[in-house]
């Protein structure tokens, strides 16, 4: 019962942008929200925190559910593993409790590390993005605070028995593609080309962060952005931000707020909230700019070997 409460208030654990509450949700955001709850078992929070970009939401959504969720040649089980191991590497507590305990609820063997695929690779691409979202929209937890500290472990393995449970269901593939229309596949991610089910997840997905950044972040900070991002091995900056000072004195001062925000959220997210008050813009672009540079950190850490 506390963890059924729990995620039901779970919406209201997010910070720096208000989602569209369901019974509000309208289009495009009540398409998307009513296959999340299909599909995921419950309105996730890392999926609803976009719905003011109702575009980058639905796209987000293809990618977790045409990777991560949907039948494939690989089970739910290794996909699971890749999406905790690559959160647990991006220090995404919330990601890690999430799918953690899911593996840990589906039960059965611990699975081996899958081969890469475009499933395997599509999940590290969705969770590289997301941890970085929910870094900076969520807390460390999917529970609330107000949960009690002596019931918190007990409460994670009900989430994760729950959470198995739906994902021992079989969901087709592909149903999630009609929300958004096509577009072309970007030559750094044909490795998704053997499943035309992810290739279009992502080509679509892509297409609507790669417009939003266009719409949100100024040129001079996109190109920043990609550039270091392009140069970065990897390694966690530390906890000093003199890093991302220097690289964004190199803007025009208007432009830099924006360009501090975004390269956090690439190559630190874990401190890109301190950043966010600073940026004067609505919910709806304040999305735009984190999905924008979570998407480059995302497709420069993924790979698709």
């Amino acid at each position: 019962m506390v963890v059924k409460k729990a995620l039901r208030r779970s919406l209201a654990q997010v910070r720096h942008v208000t989602p569209v509450p369901p019974g509000a949700a309208r289009g495009l955001v009540a398409d998307v929200y009513a296959q999340v709850e299909r599909d995921f078992g419950m309105l996730a929070p890392p999926v609803a925190l976009h719905s003011a970009a109702p575009e980058v939401m639905a796209g987000v959504w293809m990618l977790l559910r045409e990777s991560l969720l949907a039948q494939g040649l690989v089970s739910r089980a290794a996909k699971e593993l890749v999406a905790t191991e690559v959160s647990r590497a991006n220090a995404c507590p919330y990601c890690v409790d999430v799918h953690g305990a899911t593996l840990r609820g589906l039960g059965g063997p611990a699975p081996a590390a899958p081969e890469p695929g475009p499933e395997v690779t599509g999940t590290r691409l969705t969770f590289h993005y997301l941890n970085r979202m929910v870094n900076v929209f969520l807390g460390e937890s999917p529970l609330p605070p107000a949960v009690p500290g002596a019931v918190r472990g007990g409460a994670l393995r009900v989430l994760g028995s729950m959470m198995g449970s739906s994902a021992r269901r079989s969901r087709p593939p592909g149903d999630s593609l009609g929300l958004l229309p096509d577009a072309p596949l970007p030559d750094d991610l044909r490795w998704a080309e053997g499943n035309p089910y992810v290739a279009g997840a992502v080509a679509r997905a892509t297409a609507a962060v790669s417009q939003a950044g266009e719409r949100s972040v100024p040129e001079p900070v996109r190109e920043l952005v990609t550039a270091e991002v392009a140069k970065w091995d990897g390694t966690p900056p530390g906890l000093s931000r003199a890093w991302c000072e220097d690289a964004v004195a190199a803007l025009a001062p208007a432009h830099r707020p924006t360009g501090r925000l975004a390269l956090l959220t690439a190559m630190a997210s874990y401190q890109a909230g301190t950043a966010v008050d600073d940026v004067r813009t609505d919910d709806r672009g304040l999305l735009e700019i984190t999905a924008w540079a979570s998407m480059v950190a995302a497709r420069a850490r993924s790979g698709g070997s």
